[in-house]
């Protein structure tokens, strides 16, 4: 695994910390640590000499802060630099708590995006009382035309069905009310959209869901928006979930989200990641490639034929 040493507003001490942990909790991880050279010395001398030999460093010096452009993933960055790791073979994924805009915008220019997809979502996880929701986008494009909401059910879909074992999952879009015809344009065009799409792995799309529905987790086992309120509303219930004492019971999703539409197998952890978040990024990355998620994701949604013409690229200048 690749992990982004200066990604995060913590960085690099609890990404330090939960590289360590992720280490001693999984005999077979090995990990590619992208950062000052320095920073990787650190990590390696509390690691006992066996452990050592599953670390290996790849310098860079300069890291992507929270306010820049995403644009500056294009520089010599840290980010860029695992991105090409991942690449060129000498890793099978990537793990960053960078600034978001920069890890999709790195990992789309670096590793590219599957056909069917423009722009690329990121896909949380979230932990309800029947099971697993998933809910994208969290993040990844902050506003999504009705295309871009309807090929994301398909993506959401097919990752439940690879990632986690959902059977004929359902598939809901976020709303301000169940009733047809409730919500902004892009969601009133989607509605119908949705309605005729054929969904991978037995997907069935169930209509409009509100909030609740995503904490409850009776009506849908994927939950699709866009980008901005995705992660407002990711936040918000990881917020209360905090304030209740932690998560409900049967929980313990990953504090971390997958980049679905590039080629490679890339988790985005929050900015604000304590150590145990980058240990839940890490082992997430390493559940996908152990489940060669990213190419059996991409095989089912290989013959979506959902009407792209109305979407724009994602912004790479």
């Amino acid at each position: 695994m690749a992990v982004d040493l200066l990604g995060g507003d913590d960085a690099p001490a609890v990404v330090v910390d939960g590289a360590l942990r992720a280490l001693r909790a999984d005999p077979d991880l090995h990990l590619l640590l992208v950062g000052p050279i320095k920073v990787a010395g650190a990590l390696i001398d509390a690691l006992d000499p066996a452990q050592r030999a599953r670390i290996s460093v790849r310098p860079a010096d300069t890291a992507v802060d929270m306010a820049d452009d995403p644009t500056v993933a294009r520089t010599e960055t840290t980010v860029r630099a695992a991105v090409a790791a991942l690449r060129e073979g000498l890793a099978d994924a990537l793990v960053s708590a960078g600034s978001t805009g920069a890890t999709v915008t790195a990992a789309a220019l670096g590793l590219g995006r599957w056909p069917q997809v423009r722009r690329p979502a990121l896909a949380a996880v979230l932990p309800a009382v029947p099971g697993p929701v998933v809910l994208l986008d969290v993040g990844g494009s902050l506003e999504s035309s009705p295309a871009t909401l309807t090929r994301h059910a398909v993506l959401g879909a097919a990752y439940a069905t690879v990632a986690h074992g959902a059977a004929a999952p359902r598939v809901g879009l976020l709303s301000v009310g169940t009733e047809p015809g409730k919500g902004d344009r892009a969601r009133r065009l989607a509605d119908p959209m949705l309605s005729t799409a054929v969904l991978p792995g037995a997907a069935r799309y169930v209509g409009l869901v509100e909030g609740y529905d995503v904490c409850l987790g009776t009506r849908a086992d994927v939950v699709v928006t866009d980008g901005f309120t995705g992660n407002v509303l990711l936040k918000a219930i990881e917020g209360a979930y905090a304030m209740a004492g932690g998560s409900p019971p049967g929980g313990g999703a990953p504090r971390a989200a997958a980049l679905l539409g590039v080629a490679g197998t890339v988790v985005v952890c929050h900015g604000a990641a304590r150590a145990d978040d980058i240990t839940s990024g890490i082992a997430l990355a390493a559940h996908l490639w152990r489940q060669d998620a990213t190419d059996r994701v991409a095989a089912l949604i290989a013959g979506d034929r959902t009407d792209r013409t109305t979407d724009t690229e994602v912004r790479t200048s």
